[in-house]
């Protein structure tokens, strides 16, 4: 499917990838907010956007016709460093549970504001199906 990439010497990172490499047909998840279907949001809570957001994220993966486990890179924009780092763990088990286990290579920005105003993360994912052949 693909390989994960870690350089010889380097800690394994936990809950991302340092890269990932992978062949076939690709899907590029543009960046979704914690709001729900009919773009309402539901809550003002960073973990319960996250859930949405991750949740809207594995719904066009499916449409596409891929899985959490063909996920090869991950962006997230968040709004606020401090709120991210203090829920932390509870981040985690929102992301096992929408996402299982599945760690692409990662990167996460701080930035001052998402389009929508009520937004407190978005996440943009690239995922590779791999090829028949």
């Amino acid at each position: 499917m693909h390989t994960v990439l870690c350089p010889e010497g380097w800690a394994a990172p936990k809950g991302y990838a340092n890269g990932i490499s992978a062949r076939g047909q690709q899907i590029f998840v543009g960046g979704q907010i914690g709001w729900n279907a009919a773009q309402q949001f539901e809550s003002d809570d960073f973990i319960d956007q996250t859930r949405l957001a991750l949740s809207n994220v594995l719904a066009v993966l499916h449409t596409g016709g891929a899985s959490p486990a063909h996920m090869v890179r991950m962006t997230w924009y968040i709004t606020d460093r401090q709120m991210y780092q203090s829920r932390l763990k509870e981040l985690g088990q929102v992301y096992r549970d929408v996402m299982g286990r599945h760690y692409p290579a990662m990167t996460c920005v701080v930035v001052s504001g998402l389009v929508e105003e009520r937004a407190l993360v978005e996440i943009e994912v690239t995922a590779v199906i791999p090829d028949n052949s």
